[in-house]
């Protein structure tokens, strides 16, 4: 059952972009390997960028189409559950990205298509 609209994903961008940006400082990250600190600050200012630039109800400037976001943020999802193998996360380094791509990985595929008008 797929349940989320695209008002509820743009309710969700701005928050999970502020997330990605603070939490590597709350919970440390980069003790494995100092990427997985700035990964996650990277990927959440290009994340608030993207939502701006996002057609829908919350975006700003509105250039990017909504589909292109949900691929975006596909490949975000993947890259995330394969930076850890990749950039060698241990500990809370990798499960920070596991569950973070596991995360976008399903709001990505619980998308709700839109009908068309």
């Amino acid at each position: 059952m797929k349940f989320i609209t695209k008002r509820i994903h743009a309710f969700l961008d701005y928050p999970v972009a502020i997330a990605l940006i603070v939490l590597p400082f709350l919970l440390n990250l980069g003790s494995s390997n100092e990427i997985a600190f700035y990964l996650s600050i990277a990927t959440g200012i290009a994340a608030f960028i993207l939502t701006l630039l996002t057609n829908h109800h919350l975006g700003v400037f509105r250039v990017i189409s909504y589909k292109m976001h949900l691929v975006v943020d596909f490949a975000v999802a993947i890259v995330f559950i394969a930076a850890p193998f990749v950039f060698s996360f241990e500990g809370i380094d990798a499960y920070y990205y596991w569950i973070n791509g596991a995360a976008v990985l399903t709001v990505v595929s619980l998308h709700k298509p839109e009908l068309a008008v």
